[in-house]
């Protein structure tokens, strides 16, 4: 970054300047000038040389910054402001009031200022939620709401879900989200332009049904629609309704709580246990030798051992093993006695 580069080789040059005028007052003037100018331009060199680590450290603290930034509540920030104020004049009113007293010094002042500031800032942001505060935006608070995320609505699965009654409370799509759709939907790219449209479309379909509130709310700071999410759930105790895994991580890193529709998915298929039979289509080989593969109704990866030869065959297995991964739950089966279904 050239601006802490720079403020560096400030630096570097004002401590030369200082060692170069303390010099100078114990040697003649024409040679205090030089040893002044030659410390300068040294401490200006020396800065240059730890300006990269400067440069790491300055980036560091400045990202830690933007989080803590992007983190705080406007209505928290506001109410802190009025704490202080409150604190500021009612020390200046003390102030007038104990200035004859013999003992009351400005000492005295600054710690009444310190104690009634630590005082109202710190109430005032605990109950930051009982301030009116005009200058922002209110968002609505209503127990049991759920913000949807652009990755759910594109999805469609909320809508069977809303239909057979298993979501609770109100759905919200906030106004950052319905933009993003929107520019899905106006993509050049026909994939985008397709996803964009089934998610609007599922929104229309949520409205119908009459589950559905546009939360008109924004906030340009924020650089993403994920974090603007995680804002908004905050501001209004609301949860966030997602496929993606990785803003459920952060969310909760945040105290927010999430509903993720896949991991639900996934937690509802039915479950198998070793020696259930099951009839599968061979469709294509495993990995090992001789193995073939096959899938559920539900999609679930069926490998079965010396089934190869019986591609594009149903044929009755048994289950052997029932193993969940990262990606999925995996059967492993072998091929029981009446192997092809006549």
């Amino acid at each position: 970054m050239l601006a802490i580069r720079l403020l560096t080789m400030l630096l570097g040059l004002l401590a030369g300047l200082g060692a170069g005028r303390a010099l100078a007052a114990i040697q003649p003037e024409e040679l205090g000038v030089v040893n002044t100018l030659s410390l300068m331009l040294a401490g200006m060199l020396t800065a240059l040389l730890f300006a990269p680590r400067a440069e790491r450290v300055g980036l560091q603290y400045t990202t830690r910054l933007s989080r803590w930034y992007a983190a705080l509540s406007p209505r928290k920030v506001a109410a802190a402001t009025f704490g202080m104020v409150v604190a500021l004049l009612l020390s200046v009113l003390l102030g007038s009031l104990l200035q004859g007293l013999p003992f009351y010094t400005w000492v005295w002042s600054i710690a009444v200022t310190v104690l009634l500031s630590v005082f109202f800032v710190t109430y005032a942001t605990g109950h930051a939620d009982a301030f009116g505060l005009l200058a922002f935006p209110q968002v609505r608070r209503k127990p049991g709401s759920k913000l949807l995320d652009s990755s759910v609505i594109i999805d469609g699965r909320i809508l069977d879900l809303t239909r057979a009654g298993l979501l609770e409370g109100e759905l919200v799509a906030p106004a950052f989200i319905l933009r993003e759709l929107q520019a899905l939907s106006d993509s050049a790219d026909p994939q985008k332009r397709t996803r964009g449209k089934r998610g609007l479309s599922i929104l229309e379909d949520l409205r119908d049904l009459n589950h559905l509130r546009v939360e008109d709310w924004d906030d340009p700071a924020l650089p993403g629609a994920d974090d603007k999410l995680i804002r908004l759930a905050r501001e209004t105790g609301a949860r966030i309704i997602t496929n993606d895994s990785n803003l459920g991580k952060i969310a909760r890193l945040h105290d927010v709580q999430t509903i993720n529709i896949h991991e639900i998915a996934v937690a509802l298929r039915p479950q198998v246990q070793a020696g259930d039979p099951l009839t599968i289509t061979i469709t294509k080989s495993g990995q090992q030798a001789g193995q073939g593969v096959g899938y559920l109704d539900d999609g679930t990866m069926v490998v079965v051992e010396d089934a190869l030869k019986h591609r594009g065959k149903a044929v009755r297995v048994q289950v052997v093993n029932n193993v969940q991964t990262s990606v999925g739950r995996m059967i492993f089966a072998k091929l029981d006695r009446e192997e092809v279904v006549v």
